[in-house]
């Protein structure tokens, strides 16, 4: 009889995080020049919303935070902000080697080396500037990691 329980507990985890991760609604949140490259990603060519990835303008209604370009320290408190006004469960993507730590201007004074010392990053996707595939990769990935987020709580074990 119990194990009826776990496995209907189960099916319902995996409905939830399928629904989740068929309808990601990114924040359009391009700084600089790897903007022009999530742009590109939903463009005719990658076509996003076919995976039904749509970006929004509202943090409010955004679950997918992607932050592309680099990130200075007048911006960051901005970002922290928007990410703050993100509705639960929120995931973050990094794009690009600015974002990801600093990159060709690592050493400037202004600066953040890392949009991971403002917000928690999911996904870090690599390259200066990434191309839409390797957005694509990481948008793939995070599904991936979405289809093993479990949902509902065991009430006995809390």
């Amino acid at each position: 009889m119990e194990r009826q329980g776990i496995f209907c507990t189960a099916k319902a985890d995996q409905l939830v995080n399928w629904g989740r991760q068929g309808s990601l609604w990114p924040l359009s949140f391009g700084l600089a020049c790897c903007g022009i490259e999530m742009m590109h990603t939903s463009m005719p060519r990658y076509d996003q919303d076919r995976l039904g990835i749509i970006f929004r303008a509202s943090p409010r209604q955004a679950d997918v935070m992607i932050v592309a370009g680099t990130v200075v320290n007048k911006m960051a408190p901005a970002v922290r902000q928007l990410y703050d006004q993100m509705p639960e469960p929120k995931w973050v993507i990094s794009m690009g080697s600015c974002a990801n730590g600093g990159g060709y201007y690592h050493y400037s004074y202004n600066v953040v080396r890392g949009v991971d010392r403002i917000v928690p990053v999911d996904i870090y996707v690599p390259g200066c500037p990434p191309t839409a595939e390797a957005l694509l990769q990481g948008i793939f990935l995070l599904q991936k990691k979405m289809r093993r987020t479990q949902v509902t709580r065991m009430w006995y074990r809390r």
